[in-house]
């Protein structure tokens, strides 16, 4: 009955126009009159009303670009109803709260929602999904001025929420880009997150997603997945996320997962695995990384099949000897091998892993004689002789050329 109530309104539609040279003035006003369905349409200007809640299924669409300013005391939108779409507003200073998650919209235990072509500047928080779901992020731009992690929030933040659909968004500057807990069921789509404080995306018992067509650019960290199953990665770029403890991806506690088609490029890391378990790891370029792949003793039933290992420091290191994961068919510019028979398979294996590499791992102040002679003759003679490297890690099939990704 309610539903067959909404619909009744949705017919009756009406558009309430707000402006200074308009008889409503105010957003706060124009919501107030609005019915379910109404659109509210802002024209361009400058609006200063705290904090705006939309508590009706309307649309507030802003037209050339109204400016909400929340002058670091409010939070400028709360989203209290299902059925709402926020479109083409500027929104910016948002108040700061170590106790409250304040952001420059946020939508609050509902469903339905849409939010798309937005720019937020210097918000707390950009966007925020709290208990909701079957919501749509996309065409947003998201940029704040973070200087430490604990005085900015996350640029899209998702908790609890489910089947969230969030693309072709920009975020820059906050302390994790994208950051989703216990959020299932969702896509993250051609969107570009960059030289956020923290992680470009960061996610936790977060199953069932996909993330696709993404850039993960000069990022603090990188990408953090962790304590997750059912991870579907593909054709996104990882590049330029340096530092001590920085990776192209971190992997804890994943299992059951895919990254296919994905370029690490110039990462101290390409990926990190630590306790990940049954991971498909297929057709991605490893290029110009220090490390292309770190994986810890801990991880089992891994396959590395078809990437390319190209200028990388050192291509694979462990921490252990006892290996349960298969290399088989990928690309090594290191191998030196042959291939007789010309089916372009090498006919000798390639251990990715060197000694000096698993000397890095135990004692990192011997990077000082990387490159040296007695370094590179330790190495060639390991390759002979194998003594200290994991046996079992090794690519029984190497390609003799690189495959098309």
């Amino acid at each position: 009955m309610i539903c067959l109530f909404m619909v009744v309104d949705m017919l009756h539609a009406t558009t309430i126009k707000i402006g200074k040279d308009q008889a409503v003035k105010t957003i706060k006003q124009g919501i107030e009159m609005a019915k379910a369905g109404d659109t509210v349409l802002v024209k361009a200007g400058l609006y200063k009303e705290g904090n705006i809640i939309v508590d009706k299924a309307i649309t507030l669409l802003g037209e050339g670009r109204p400016t909400l300013d929340a002058e670091k005391k409010h939070e400028p939108l709360s989203v209290k109803s299902p059925h709402v779409t926020i479109k083409g507003f500027e929104i910016k200073n948002s108040g700061h709260s170590s106790i409250n998650d304040i952001a420059g919209i946020k939508i609050y235990n509902t469903h339905h929602v849409k939010v798309i072509d937005n720019i937020l500047i210097d918000n707390f928080f950009g966007i925020y999904s709290q208990n909701s779901k079957h919501l749509e992020i996309l065409d947003n731009k998201i940029e704040a001025y973070g200087t430490a992690e604990q005085l900015i929030g996350n640029g899209i933040h998702g908790w609890k929420s489910d089947s969230l659909h969030i693309e072709r968004n920009t975020v820059t500057g906050h302390r994790d880009g994208i950051y989703l807990e216990f959020v299932t069921h969702t896509h993250v789509l051609n969107t570009i997150s960059e030289k956020n404080l923290r992680y470009g995306l960061h996610f936790m018992f977060s199953h069932d997603n996909s993330y696709v067509g993404n850039t993960f650019r000069a990022n603090g960290a990188g990408v953090a997945v962790m304590y997750t199953k059912n991870v579907h990665m593909e054709n996104n770029l990882f590049e330029e996320n340096w530092g001590d403890a920085s990776y192209g991806i971190l992997l804890k506690d994943i299992s059951d997962s895919q990254i296919i088609n994905n370029k690490f490029d110039r990462n101290t890391t390409g990926i990190f695995m630590e306790g990940s378990n049954r991971i498909h790891i297929d057709n991605n370029n490893f290029i110009g990384n220090g490390w292309g792949i770190k994986i810890q003793a801990s991880c089992m039933d891994n396959t590395f099949r078809d990437n390319n290992f190209m200028q990388n420091t050192f291509d694979v290191a462990t921490n252990g000897t006892l290996t349960l994961n298969n290399f088989t068919q990928n690309y090594w510019d290191k191998y030196e091998g042959y291939d007789l028979d010309r089916d372009g398979i090498g006919d000798v294996p390639f251990r990715p892993v060197s000694l000096f590499s698993m000397l890095v791992e135990r004692y990192p102040s011997v990077m000082l004689l990387f490159r040296s002679f007695m370094v590179t003759l330790f190495d060639r003679s390991e390759k002979l002789l194998p003594s200290l490297t994991p046996e079992g890690l090794k690519d029984e099939q190497p390609r003799m050329k690189s495959v098309k990704v």
